[in-house]
């Protein structure tokens, strides 16, 4: 369906939403991870919608489909992002899907009303920093400087996805074009300089008694031990599963959707909406 556009915080987010005709089971909100775009979410939105389910998912801040001019950017701006579609929709509980730093957003979201999400899907998700957060964060802030920063970019791109094989390099080029569109890249900066995933912590407790479904790809690159990130994630869940994708990296739902959806659809069936 044609895309819906909610203007707030200065900017006009990207939302598609989905099987909006047939919601008999419930809504599931979904945002990509920093640097991809929303159609990384197309298979399993179709799966959610031939089940029963409505699914919106939406484009980050200066990404894809979505404006420049939004007044913050990173985790806490993509929990507002999940707030404003879920205000959108009104009354209802929501399942909330975040990829790599939307995995974040969708934890922030959910402490700030509690009571409108009933689970997460947290994809290659960051829940805390990694190691020298500070000074990995100093260095990104002057490598992602143009002219050197799209370039330096679509290097990293490049480790992020190798579960599509020979469709990686269409996947690069086409989501680096999308970032290097004027007035783009310097949104991009900004949703990486954002991307502080402390911020998260406070928000744990809050949330520790909604099932959460973590999916993680075994060859991602952003964990020395993906299998030992995925533990801890659980942990702060009192309900939880973990779902390792082989051969998939940092966005599993796109790379190996026929491994991801039969658990999240058994997940779903577990949720009370």
């Amino acid at each position: 369906m044609p895309l819906t556009y909610l203007d707030h915080d200065g900017g006009r987010l990207a939302v598609q939403i989905e099987g909006e005709g047939n919601t008999r089971l419930g809504t599931g909100i979904c945002s990509p991870g920093m640097g991809d775009t929303r159609d990384g979410f197309d298979a399993l939105a179709t799966a959610l919608v031939e089940a029963g389910y409505r699914v919106a998912y939406f484009d980050l801040r200066g990404h894809g489909d979505s404006s420049l001019g939004f007044s913050h950017y990173g985790d806490a701006a993509v929990a507002d992002d999940f707030r404003a579609v879920m205000k959108y929709f009104g009354e209802g509980t929501y399942v909330l899907a975040g990829d790599s730093l939307s995995a974040a957003g969708a934890v922030i979201a959910a402490g700030h009303e509690p009571e409108k999400v009933v689970g997460f899907i947290l994809l290659a998700p960051f829940l805390r920093n990694p190691p020298m957060a500070g000074l990995i964060r100093a260095i990104m802030r002057v490598a992602l400087w143009r002219p050197w920063g799209p370039a330096l970019w679509r290097f990293y791109a490049s480790t992020l996805w190798p579960g599509l094989g020979d469709n990686l390099p269409a996947r690069v080029k086409h989501t680096s074009g999308l970032l290097t569109r004027p007035g783009h890249w310097p949104a991009f900066h900004a949703t990486v300089m954002g991307a502080t995933h402390e911020k998260v912590t406070p928000w744990l407790p809050v949330v520790k008694e909604k099932p959460a479904l973590i999916v993680i790809g075994e060859k991602d690159p952003d964990w020395s031990d993906p299998a030992v990130e995925a533990k801890w994630i659980a942990s702060n869940f009192t309900t939880s599963e973990v779902v390792s994708v082989p051969e998939a990296g940092h966005a599993p739902m796109y790379e190996r959707p026929e491994v991801v959806i039969p658990p999240v659809l058994n997940f779903l069936k577990g949720i009370k909406f």
